[in-house]
């Protein structure tokens, strides 16, 4: 019954802002605008569209913000007065009472506002769709930025879940496109990250994980987290000061290199993704700002880590050679992986469907992002997945969210910018580590604890087995040795393996530098 109202209550919210009428009058055909006038009698539908489909999904709660905070980045699939007022939904969401979020604060710490903080501006300087912020000073006088939970967030987001939970199954079994298309475990996927932004503890701790990953880059600040201030539905967090990167001729102004910026996102995003295998996946630009201060400028402030991703070193090492394959043209290796991966059925003929990624990427390749239509190439891929069973991979669903949010900045940033060409070095240089001299020494370092344990035994074994008589039988030694079998395999691996897998190292090293560079 519940699921009942709130579909009731989205239609009711469609008609109410006449999104309805907005679709409609999108089409030219004589028959549309006719309907499209008859839709409109009797409603008051003066406000500009744009404004129309931003409150429309602020009434219908967080899940659709965040819908609109994705799409607002895409400023080459929207019209610009829709963009610009979707981009409003990054940070400027209408904040809630701010004595409710000194009571959520008191609360949560057991004390009143006065003993916490020395200072507290009671205006929230953001405002999102899962929490705001306020900036405070602690009692040592460090600056500080609180964010607080809005109130009674779980109820809402469950009733719009269980909504989106229904309706994937609808789809899920109208049609093979729609099983497809996986959408129970898409939704699934959301549904998860989703509570884990609900909980601000692991938010901070997120943050702290990417602090850490990032310190040594020197190309994006993260805040510190103020630990003994950090709760479930409080954080308190370094104050960071930047500009917002939406703010593109301020920036401009103080002399920021926006194509050093726009390159350089890529290379964080790459960095987060194929290095580390954790990343930022909330990458709109009300999450992202650009520090001016004269010891970090031109350096990215990242904010807002509710939500994050997290790949395997398998996930990590099939989308690199993917990338990798992409960036030299070489569809018929992206067609093999996705067969190896599982991905198309194992009767795809593999030259068939090499031709067909070849004929969706080959054209826009060396071309700047404001000459390549996403909106056809996201079409002519779609319509090769179907044909050929292509199965959306739901681990994956945030990557490739957080791409579209990383080229729709660049796309801001630099029109110019050749997304292609700018990750490649990266991705090369990461193949060759994965395969190299240090990865295999890193790897080593690591199960030491394990052949330590192993080698003590190593002198017994050997002696055991030369001192065993010529008239041994095969039963017998098999019994001896089961004793160490895990030395055993040690010793095989170091005497029959060793020189072989160095020497093999090589040679792929070898071919893998003439083939890439």
């Amino acid at each position: 019954m519940t699921r009942l109202f709130r579909g009731i209550f989205i239609v009711w919210t469609v008609l109410r802002f006449g999104l309805d009428e907005l679709v409609l009058s999108s089409f030219q055909r004589p028959g549309v605008r006719l309907l499209t006038r008859i839709v409109s009698v009797g409603r008051n539908l003066k406000a500009p569209r744009g404004e129309r489909l931003r409150e429309a999904l602020e009434s219908l709660g967080p899940i659709f913000v965040k819908f609109g905070q994705v799409m607002s980045t895409r400023r080459d699939l929207l019209p610009p007065d829709i963009a610009d007022e979707l981009a409003r939904l990054q940070d400027r969401v209408p904040p809630f009472d701010s004595a409710v979020a000194v009571a959520i604060i008191e609360k949560a710490f057991g004390r009143p506002l006065d003993r916490i903080f020395a200072s507290f501006e009671h205006t929230p300087v953001a405002s999102a769709s899962i929490a705001q912020v306020h900036f405070a000073t602690l009692p040592n006088g460090r600056e500080v930025a609180v964010k607080v939970l809005r109130p009674n967030m779980l109820p809402a987001i469950e009733k719009d879940l269980a909504l989106m939970h229904m309706m994937a199954g609808w789809v899920e079994g109208a049609s093979a496109d729609g099983k497809r298309l996986k959408p129970r475990e898409v939704v699934a996927e959301f549904d998860k990250y989703l509570h884990d932004e609900l909980d601000l503890l692991r938010e901070a701790a997120n943050a702290a994980q990417l602090r850490r990953n990032m310190q040594d880059l020197d190309l994006v600040m993260i805040p510190e987290m103020v630990w003994d201030f950090c709760m479930p539905d409080v954080m308190v967090m370094e104050r960071m000061k930047g500009v917002p990167i939406s703010q593109v001729q301020r920036l401009l102004d103080a002399g920021v290199d926006m194509k050093k910026l726009a390159r350089d996102g890529v290379t964080i995003f790459f960095t987060q993704v194929f290095r580390d295998g954790f990343f930022h996946a909330d990458m709109h630009p009300g999450n992202i700002q650009v520090s001016l201060a004269p010891e970090t400028f031109g350096r990215y402030i990242s904010l807002d880590f509710g939500i994050v991703g997290t790949l395997t070193e398998v996930d990590k090492e099939y989308l690199a050679q993917n990338f990798s394959a992409f960036f030299q043209r070489d569809y018929k290796r992206v067609a093999e992986l996705h067969l190896e991966s599982g991905w198309v059925p194992p009767e795809t003929r593999v030259d068939e469907l090499e031709a067909a990624i070849r004929a969706c990427c080959e054209p826009y390749f060396d071309r700047p992002l404001r000459e390549i239509s996403l909106g056809l190439v996201l079409m002519r891929l779609f319509q090769t997945s179907r044909r050929f069973h292509v199965e959306i991979q739901p681990q994956l669903v945030l990557l490739q969210k957080t791409l579209l949010n990383i080229e729709g900045l660049g796309r801001e940033l630099d029109p110019d910018l050749d997304l292609w060409s700018t990750a490649k070095p990266f991705l090369e240089k990461w193949m060759l580590e994965q395969v190299g001299p240090e990865k295999l020494l890193a790897q080593l370092k690591a199960e030491a604890p394990a052949y330590a344990k192993l080698l003590p035994g190593l002198p017994r074994l050997l002696s055991q087995y030369l001192k065993s008589p010529p008239g041994i039988s095969r039963r017998e030694l098999e019994e001896l040795l089961q004793e160490q079998k895990h030395t055993n395999k040690l010793l095989q691996g170091l005497i029959y393996g060793g020189l072989g897998f160095v020497l093999g190292l090589i040679v792929v090293q070898v071919i893998l530098r003439v083939r890439l560079f």
